[in-house]
């Protein structure tokens, strides 16, 4: 039961991820490579602090929030000049930096040794203890973020999103300030992405370089186009499948080591398959090709 459970508490990670990096790969149109970024920082920042500060659960992850939105505005910036193909590459070498440091920077992230012995976090009093009680703390974070995206995708906000993905300068012609909403989306897509990395650091109780590199951030972007760019319930039903999937190989009775190359193995055909024959993924609204 406790296996089942496990499973669906990384659903509701990769989840969330999935619908923060949605926001701005498939409602706004910018290609991000940094989104593991965001989510390291989130495990780092909650991490640090509860174990160097002993600060409570809600402090930390509105911290966490807080400094992925700015590291979020850094990154949002350089898209006011470039855009496309050397948008992605900026993101990439943003993803790039932000694990050298973490791998780094011994005295406070402890390097490629990582931080352990995270305490089990409190709320209002009540001791986060049990998979069953993360898995509710997940599932309520999870119907959170949900809830703000889908406000969000449906708002006059949301719409000027889908007219900066469709035709940005058509949408600068119609008088809106395109620099400013890319920016912002960036930005809230950052900040939701660090609580998906609060709530993996609490839960797992050691975090280490290695579950924030760039085939993290694949990995996510995978999820956004199997689902469907711009289909937030889309991004919903593909976590779960991909999440899922690997685990399935578990019982077929393959090594450890094979099993986690046919994983890759299969996310790959995945992705080929879907950007020949469906580009729209599960549930999305348009496709990625031109």
């Amino acid at each position: 039961m406790e296996y089942l459970i496990h499973i669906c508490v990384l659903i509701c990670i990769y989840v969330i991820l999935a619908i923060s990096l949605d926001l701005i790969t498939g409602y706004t149109g910018m290609l991000s490579i940094a989104h593991a970024a965001f989510y390291g920082v989130g495990a780092y920042i909650a991490a640090i602090m509860s174990l160097n500060l002993h600060s409570p659960f809600i402090v930390n992850i509105g911290c966490a929030a807080t400094l992925s939105g700015l590291l979020g505005l850094l990154v949002g910036i350089p898209s006011l000049r470039i855009r496309d193909d050397y948008f992605v590459v900026a993101t990439f070498a943003f993803q790039v930096i932000i694990l050298s440091i973490l791998n780094n920077w011994m005295s406070l992230t402890g390097g490629s040794m990582g931080l352990s012995g995270i305490p089990q976090p409190q709320i209002l009093g009540f001791r986060i203890s049990s998979h069953l009680h993360f898995l509710v703390l997940a599932c309520l974070f999870c119907i959170l973020i949900l809830w703000i995206s889908l406000r969000i995708a449906h708002s006059p906000f949301g719409r000027v999103l889908k007219a900066i993905r469709e035709d940005e300068i058509f949408a600068q012609a119609a008088g809106k300030n395109v620099a400013a909403f890319k920016i912002l989306v960036f930005v809230i897509g950052a900040g939701m992405a660090s609580i998906a990395g609060v709530i993996y650091a609490y839960y797992i109780g050691f975090i280490d370089p290695t579950s924030f590199s760039v085939m993290e951030s694949i990995f996510i972007i995978s999820i956004v186009i199997i689902g469907g760019a711009g289909s937030l319930w889309g991004s919903v039903v593909a976590a779960t499948v991909l999440v899922v999937l690997p685990e399935l190989l578990r019982f077929i009775g393959l090594p450890g080591a094979m099993a986690a190359n046919i994983r890759q193995i299969i996310y790959g055909s995945l992705l080929v398959a879907f950007m020949l024959w469906r580009p729209r993924g599960f549930l999305g609204n348009y496709g990625f090709h031109r």
